[in-house]
């Protein structure tokens, strides 16, 4: 569980122009947040955009991050979602070889009770051979999952801690209060990582990481001096991260870094607008 304490970087798939995966720029991206100094890769995560890869696509992105990775840092790989039969066969059927953990959304779309999530969770607890991390975000599943669930599920043994997204920090204390001593509480939003270290939680999983590796690595295991100065320098930038969602503006951002060659985006989505990517030039940190 150590293994993931501190940074982890919610991977982005960088794509060419004509949509297709751009593996050159994965193999440098990675390169670039490992020698960054980041802990852990999440892989296959909402801003990897694994909701409009395939099949084939997502096993060519996993093979590729843990060959670039070389054993150098774990690897987090991403596998949710709102059929928990699907999810279930889908782990049953994925090589978790060089694979440290399990990250799962909480059910979207369907909106469950907080019975049902409990019971989705415990499904894929006990069919995945690797430790799973839960996921609470609100602003894209449209249900909640309460501190109440989230305890209930911290007992199971294969469930090692929970991403929080919610933004709720009254939610976070309640859970970091009651929590096993071994559970992580994680930060889903990247600046409410130092409050949410500051009542007991471990790090967190990072868009902005992708781009700012060094700057985490300040927020996470840095002095207090340190940690404070890395979350304020990202008050200007992270709003922009999302503006038009994400990951176009953290692809924006590490095209103007130089780490990726374009910051295609598969539809729904769409690449960032001019009036955005001007905005990010301005405020990006040098």
């Amino acid at each position: 569980m150590n293994a993931f304490k501190g940074t982890g970087v919610a991977l982005v798939t960088p794509f060419l122009d004509d949509y297709s995966i751009d593996f050159e720029s994965l193999q440098r991206l990675i390169d670039h947040v490992i020698s960054g100094g980041v802990d852990y890769l999440v892989v296959l995560g909402t801003t990897g955009e694994a909701a409009t890869l395939t099949s084939s696509e997502k096993k060519e992105v996993l093979k590729a991050c843990l060959k670039y990775n070389q054993g150098r840092v774990p690897v987090m790989l991403g596998i949710g979602g709102n059929n928990t039969h699907a999810v279930v066969n889908e782990i049953k059927n994925t090589d978790f070889y060089g694979i440290a953990g399990l990250l799962s959304v909480s059910p979207y779309y369907n909106k469950p009770t907080q019975e049902g999530i409990i019971a989705h969770y415990t499904a894929i607890a006990n069919a995945s051979p690797v430790p799973v991390m839960l996921y609470n975000i609100p602003g894209r599943t449209m249900s909640n999952m309460s501190a109440e669930t989230t305890l209930a599920l911290s007992h199971h043994p294969n469930i090692i801690g929970m991403k929080e997204a919610s933004g709720n920090l009254e939610q976070c204390m309640q859970i970091a209060s009651q929590m096993p001593k071994d559970f992580l509480l994680l930060s889903g939003d990247d600046l409410l990582t130092k409050a949410i270290q500051s009542i007991g939680g471990s790090g967190v999983i990072s868009v902005l990481a992708n781009a700012l590796p060094q700057t985490f690595k300040q927020l996470t295991h840095g002095t207090e001096e340190e940690a404070l100065k890395a979350a304020f320098s990202l008050l200007k930038i992270n709003s922009l991260m999302y503006q038009e969602g994400n990951p176009v503006g953290i692809k924006n951002l590490l095209l103007h870094q130089g780490i990726i060659q374009s910051d295609q985006v598969r539809l729904p989505m769409l690449r960032a607008s001019l009036e955005l990517s001007n905005k990010i030039k301005q405020v990006f940190p040098k």
